[in-house]
């Protein structure tokens, strides 16, 4: 991929800091810049609507909020994607790591792509997630 620095697969703790600020958010924004590409899974699509709808409907966020966040969201150069992990890449994911079962995915995921796009990098905020993206060679962005 000419003129690309990287390939990044989001996971929804990344994509959440980007819309709203927390801790991480600033880091999730220098991951928004420069030539890169932004790949976004249906899994992680249907982990952020369920976010922001939960959200809502608990009074934490107003309609209005989660509509101008669902605006943002829009914006992003997102890829994405309905593929899914190689049926092999879970189990040895899962003996090596204590993960619940959709980050296990996100990892399985990121590990199948990564056989085609070396250069791809996972972006998560997830703690235990982005320790076994590492152990797995997947570097990730630092923590806060």
């Amino acid at each position: 991929m000419a003129g690309i620095e990287a390939v990044l697969y989001w996971d929804a703790s990344a994509v959440l800091s980007l819309l709203f600020e927390d801790a991480h958010s600033a880091m999730a924004v220098r991951e928004m810049e420069g030539a890169r590409v932004h790949l976004m899974s249906s899994l992680t699509w249907a982990e952020t609507q369920a976010v922001l709808d939960r959200m809502r409907r608990t009074g934490a966020i107003a309609d209005a909020v989660m509509f101008a966040a669902h605006e943002k969201l829009a914006r992003q150069p997102w890829r994405r994607m309905s593929a899914a992990p190689d049926w092999m890449m879970p189990r040895p994911l899962a003996t090596r790591w204590r993960l619940r079962g959709t980050d296990l995915w996100h990892l399985a995921m990121a590990k199948t792509l990564q056989r085609e796009l070396p250069e791809l990098t996972m972006v998560t905020y997830d703690a235990a997630l982005r320790a076994a993206a590492m152990g797995e060679g997947l570097a990730t962005s630092p923590t806060g």
